[in-house]
């Protein structure tokens, strides 16, 4: 499974972006995705993940990101979004899209993910 993540720029205060991860290879049995982002001389956290579920999926946010950034999966077109409203300073980062085949799931934030996208520069100015 490759991960490609796209979409980062730089934006104001207040701005809006919208990342993508596009999925290839045997990505038939994938059914956790998760965003993680790291802010220069921190480490690296979680920002948000997605469960596909039989009939519907299941979302989780970090605190800081709640009520303004929206995760959702596209499974006919392989790929995993994270719109980004009321951007702050504070979100500026390379963003990572993560994916694994999960068998028990019991925290997105710290699930040992399989395999990684090589990030996207999300810089947001006050």
């Amino acid at each position: 499974v490759q991960l490609q993540a796209s979409g980062g720029g730089l934006v104001q205060e207040g701005g809006s972006l919208r990342l993508s991860c596009s999925a290839s290879g045997s990505v038939g049995r994938i059914n956790l995705m998760a965003w993680f982002r790291q802010a220069p001389g921190k480490q690296r956290e979680y920002v948000a993940g997605v469960v596909s579920g039989a009939t519907t999926n299941y979302a989780d946010y970090v605190e800081s990101v709640k009520g303004r950034f929206t995760i959702s999966r596209d499974n006919a077109e392989n790929t995993m979004y994270l719109q980004m409203n009321s951007l702050k300073p504070e979100d500026t980062g390379v963003y990572y899209c993560a994916a694994a085949v999960a068998v028990e799931i019991t925290s997105m934030e710290h699930y040992d993910y399989d395999y990684w996208g090589q990030g996207t520069q999300v810089t947001v100015s006050s």
